[in-house]
């Protein structure tokens, strides 16, 4: 509909802008070029152009005005349906991030309750969506709990391993090896020799 219409309009533009120029005006225009001589106007009868061109004229007006405005019309109409479109989209996805974020709200007020049972505190937990300030202090928590979890276990269960020394012993004068525990000393590089 929408091309039709834009067809139409491009026509009746072009036949307007010749018709305007048909007109005789004070200098006498293209009505000449057709055969009026001056004050005969032999090409649109004995009447004259003047008459039939400013109806053709108006009527050509008319209908470019109707043709502009259906387009106008039209092009809002897709423009208020793209629009609508959009607004569906952005509030699906609002949608979904919503339900995301409860999810995740849900998920933290788990954890955390999960971490109170295990460390066994007894700290009053802010209700979802009450301000935080509102919570009275609570304890700092044990120091076993700032430390990661598989940091606390191994060395709970397995001995230190001993510190390096930064110099390891001299091995013994007697020629035999360093006693186990120890590293022998790495070899300096020889010296390049010219």
């Amino acid at each position: 509909m929408i091309t039709l219409l834009t067809v139409v309009h491009v026509l009746v533009c072009v036949f307007l802008i010749l018709v305007v120029l048909l007109q005789a005006g004070k200098g006498g225009g293209m009505g000449i070029a057709f055969g009026g001589g001056g004050g005969s106007q032999t090409v649109f009868g004995s009447s004259g152009a003047g008459n039939f061109l400013t109806r053709l004229t108006s009527i050509t007006a008319f209908l470019f005005l109707l043709t502009s405005l259906g387009l106008a019309h039209f092009s809002s109409q897709q423009d208020s349906r793209r629009l609508q479109r959009l607004a569906e989209r952005k509030s699906v996805e609002k949608k979904a991030d919503d339900e995301r974020a409860t999810k995740l709200k849900m998920d933290l007020e788990r954890a955390r309750q999960a971490v109170q049972t295990t460390t066994g505190t007894t700290a009053a937990v802010p209700p979802p969506g009450a301000p935080a300030a509102a919570t009275a202090p609570t304890a700092p928590a044990p120091a076993a709990t700032s430390k990661p979890a598989k940091e606390t276990t191994t060395s709970a269960t397995t001995p230190a391993a001993p510190r390096r020394r930064k110099h390891p012993a001299a091995p013994p004068a007697d020629g035999t090896s360093a006693p186990a525990g120890t590293e022998s000393p790495a070899a300096p590089a020889p010296a390049p020799t010219e």
